[in-house]
Protein backbone atom coordinates (compact mmCIF):
# COMPACT_ATOMS: atom_id res chain seq x y z
CA UNK A 1 0.00 0.00 0.00
CA UNK A 2 1.00 3.68 -0.91
CA UNK A 3 1.91 5.94 1.97
CA UNK A 4 -1.56 7.58 2.10
CA UNK A 5 -3.40 3.96 2.46
CA UNK A 6 -0.91 3.06 5.21
CA UNK A 7 -2.05 6.20 6.96
CA UNK A 8 -5.99 5.51 6.65
CA UNK A 9 -5.07 2.44 8.22
CA UNK A 10 -3.72 3.52 11.29
CA UNK A 11 -6.14 5.99 11.44
CA UNK A 12 -8.98 3.84 11.11
CA UNK A 13 -8.08 1.89 14.62
CA UNK A 14 -8.32 5.20 16.43
CA UNK A 15 -6.47 6.03 19.17
CA UNK A 16 -5.86 3.16 22.00
CA UNK A 17 -3.36 1.66 24.23
CA UNK A 18 -0.65 1.86 21.74
CA UNK A 19 -1.96 5.04 19.65
CA UNK A 20 -2.23 8.35 20.64
CA UNK A 21 -3.07 11.10 17.63
CA UNK A 22 -1.64 14.95 17.84
CA UNK A 23 -3.33 17.68 16.14
CA UNK A 24 0.12 20.11 16.92
CA UNK A 25 3.13 19.59 18.58
CA UNK A 26 3.24 23.40 20.69
CA UNK A 27 4.63 21.96 23.96
CA UNK A 28 8.00 19.62 24.12
CA UNK A 29 6.75 18.58 28.14
CA UNK A 30 3.20 17.41 26.92
CA UNK A 31 4.30 15.54 24.16
CA UNK A 32 6.87 13.75 26.39
CA UNK A 33 4.06 12.57 28.80
CA UNK A 34 3.20 10.38 25.64
CA UNK A 35 6.53 9.31 25.22
CA UNK A 36 6.67 8.40 28.95
CA UNK A 37 3.03 6.27 28.68
CA UNK A 38 4.31 4.78 25.99
CA UNK A 39 7.73 3.44 27.22
CA UNK A 40 6.66 2.21 30.59
CA UNK A 41 3.72 0.09 29.18
CA UNK A 42 3.74 -1.54 25.67
CA UNK A 43 4.82 0.54 23.93
CA UNK A 44 3.38 2.68 20.76
CA UNK A 45 3.13 5.33 18.16
CA UNK A 46 2.42 9.02 17.76
CA UNK A 47 0.44 10.21 14.76
CA UNK A 48 1.65 13.55 14.92
CA UNK A 49 -0.26 16.03 12.43
CA UNK A 50 -3.43 14.11 12.46
CA UNK A 51 -6.81 15.42 14.53
CA UNK A 52 -8.52 13.50 17.14
CA UNK A 53 -11.47 12.78 14.46
CA UNK A 54 -8.44 11.61 12.11
CA UNK A 55 -8.57 14.12 9.47
CA UNK A 56 -4.72 14.56 8.20
CA UNK A 57 -3.94 18.48 8.81
CA UNK A 58 -0.20 18.07 8.79
CA UNK A 59 2.59 19.08 10.32
CA UNK A 60 2.87 22.95 10.55
CA UNK A 61 6.98 24.01 10.55
CA UNK A 62 10.17 22.61 11.16
CA UNK A 63 9.41 23.82 14.67
CA UNK A 64 7.06 21.46 15.51
CA UNK A 65 9.84 18.31 14.36
CA UNK A 66 12.15 19.86 16.43
CA UNK A 67 9.98 19.64 19.56
CA UNK A 68 9.26 15.99 18.92
CA UNK A 69 13.16 15.28 19.39
CA UNK A 70 13.03 17.20 22.19
CA UNK A 71 10.76 15.77 23.78
CA UNK A 72 12.39 12.34 23.06
CA UNK A 73 15.71 13.45 24.09
CA UNK A 74 15.47 16.47 26.31
CA UNK A 75 12.34 15.95 28.38
CA UNK A 76 12.27 12.27 28.80
CA UNK A 77 14.72 11.15 31.83
CA UNK A 78 16.05 8.80 30.69
CA UNK A 79 16.47 9.59 27.02
CA UNK A 80 13.23 7.32 25.29
CA UNK A 81 13.97 5.60 22.54
CA UNK A 82 12.17 6.59 19.45
CA UNK A 83 12.17 6.35 15.92
CA UNK A 84 10.71 9.03 12.86
CA UNK A 85 9.00 8.31 10.05
CA UNK A 86 8.02 10.95 7.72
CA UNK A 87 5.36 10.74 4.98
CA UNK A 88 4.29 13.20 2.17
CA UNK A 89 0.13 12.99 1.76
CA UNK A 90 -1.90 15.68 -0.17
CA UNK A 91 0.48 18.05 0.33
CA UNK A 92 0.92 17.52 4.31
CA UNK A 93 3.67 16.08 6.24
CA UNK A 94 2.31 13.42 8.85
CA UNK A 95 5.25 12.11 11.12
CA UNK A 96 4.52 8.56 12.87
CA UNK A 97 6.97 8.53 16.49
CA UNK A 98 6.96 5.08 17.00
CA UNK A 99 8.54 4.49 21.03
CA UNK A 100 9.10 0.89 21.63
CA UNK A 101 8.30 -0.61 25.32
CA UNK A 102 11.82 0.75 27.85
CA UNK A 103 13.72 -1.57 29.65
CA UNK A 104 14.83 0.72 31.34
CA UNK A 105 11.72 1.84 33.18
CA UNK A 106 10.86 4.31 34.51
CA UNK A 107 10.88 7.05 31.79
CA UNK A 108 9.66 9.92 33.22
CA UNK A 109 8.69 13.36 31.57
CA UNK A 110 9.98 16.41 32.83
CA UNK A 111 7.51 19.21 33.19
CA UNK A 112 8.20 22.96 33.14
CA UNK A 113 9.83 23.35 36.35
CA UNK A 114 12.06 20.59 35.76
CA UNK A 115 10.32 17.95 37.61
CA UNK A 116 9.84 14.23 36.99
CA UNK A 117 6.97 12.14 36.78
CA UNK A 118 6.24 9.02 35.42
CA UNK A 119 4.03 7.60 33.25
CA UNK A 120 1.54 4.81 31.59
CA UNK A 121 -0.79 4.04 28.90
CA UNK A 122 -4.01 3.07 29.99
CA UNK A 123 -6.52 2.21 27.05
CA UNK A 124 -6.24 5.90 25.54
CA UNK A 125 -5.20 8.11 28.30
CA UNK A 126 -1.51 8.95 29.47
CA UNK A 127 -1.86 8.22 33.44
CA UNK A 128 0.79 9.15 35.98
CA UNK A 129 1.81 6.26 37.34
CA UNK A 130 0.73 5.05 40.76
CA UNK A 131 3.74 4.67 43.55
CA UNK A 132 3.14 0.63 43.61
CA UNK A 133 3.97 1.06 39.75
CA UNK A 134 7.61 2.75 40.48
CA UNK A 135 7.97 -0.02 43.06
CA UNK A 136 7.00 -3.15 40.77
CA UNK A 137 9.86 -1.25 38.19
CA UNK A 138 12.27 -1.50 40.93
CA UNK A 139 10.98 -4.98 42.09
CA UNK A 140 11.78 -6.15 37.95
CA UNK A 141 14.74 -5.21 38.27
CA UNK A 142 16.03 -7.75 40.75
CA UNK A 143 16.71 -11.80 39.72
CA UNK A 144 13.85 -13.64 38.04
CA UNK A 145 14.28 -16.49 41.04
CA UNK A 146 13.36 -14.35 43.88
CA UNK A 147 10.30 -15.96 45.42
CA UNK A 148 7.79 -14.41 47.69
CA UNK A 149 8.12 -15.03 51.96
CA UNK A 150 4.61 -15.82 53.04
CA UNK A 151 5.18 -13.77 56.47
CA UNK A 152 2.65 -12.45 58.97
CA UNK A 153 2.95 -8.97 56.97
CA UNK A 154 1.98 -10.62 53.68
CA UNK A 155 -0.95 -12.16 55.59
CA UNK A 156 -2.25 -9.03 56.54
CA UNK A 157 -2.00 -7.58 53.51
CA UNK A 158 -3.83 -10.26 51.71
CA UNK A 159 -6.49 -10.65 54.23
CA UNK A 160 -6.90 -6.77 53.72
CA UNK A 161 -7.48 -6.97 49.94
CA UNK A 162 -11.08 -7.90 49.89
CA UNK A 163 -12.49 -7.13 46.42
CA UNK A 164 -11.09 -4.02 44.50
CA UNK A 165 -9.68 -1.62 47.20
CA UNK A 166 -7.31 1.64 46.22
CA UNK A 167 -3.74 2.09 47.93
CA UNK A 168 -4.95 4.36 50.98
CA UNK A 169 -8.07 1.52 52.45
CA UNK A 170 -5.46 -1.19 51.88
CA UNK A 171 -3.00 0.71 54.21
CA UNK A 172 -5.86 1.63 56.49
CA UNK A 173 -6.93 -1.90 56.66
CA UNK A 174 -3.54 -3.31 57.03
CA UNK A 175 -2.28 -1.14 59.51
CA UNK A 176 0.87 -1.94 57.84
CA UNK A 177 3.11 1.14 56.91
CA UNK A 178 2.49 2.42 53.82
CA UNK A 179 6.06 2.06 52.06
CA UNK A 180 5.72 -1.35 53.05
CA UNK A 181 2.16 -2.09 51.60
CA UNK A 182 3.70 -0.68 48.66
CA UNK A 183 6.77 -2.97 48.96
CA UNK A 184 4.83 -6.07 49.17
CA UNK A 185 1.83 -5.00 46.68
CA UNK A 186 4.55 -4.69 43.61
CA UNK A 187 5.86 -7.99 44.50
CA UNK A 188 2.25 -9.80 44.50
CA UNK A 189 1.84 -8.24 41.37
CA UNK A 190 4.94 -9.11 39.70
CA UNK A 191 4.49 -12.53 41.30
CA UNK A 192 1.07 -12.93 39.69
CA UNK A 193 -0.97 -13.34 43.07
CA UNK A 194 -2.50 -9.90 42.98
CA UNK A 195 -3.85 -7.56 39.75
CA UNK A 196 -4.19 -3.49 39.69
CA UNK A 197 -6.98 -1.96 37.22
CA UNK A 198 -7.80 1.82 36.77
CA UNK A 199 -11.33 2.43 37.44
CA UNK A 200 -13.03 5.82 37.87
CA UNK A 201 -9.69 7.63 37.72
CA UNK A 202 -8.09 5.49 40.36
CA UNK A 203 -6.38 2.23 40.84
CA UNK A 204 -7.77 -0.91 42.34
CA UNK A 205 -5.95 -3.45 43.77
CA UNK A 206 -7.63 -7.04 44.04
CA UNK A 207 -6.78 -10.81 44.15
CA UNK A 208 -5.79 -12.28 40.79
Amino acid sequence: MDDKEYLLSLIREGEHQQQDFKYRVADACKLAKSVSAFANTDGGRLLIGVRDDGHLSGVRSEEEIYMMHQAAYKFCKPEASIKFDTYHVDKRTIVVATVPPSGKRPICALDEEGRKRAYIRMNDENIVASPVHLALWRESQKPQGTMITYDDDIRLLLDAIQGQLPLNRIVRLSRLPRHKVITLLARLIRFGNVRCVYVNQQFLFSMA
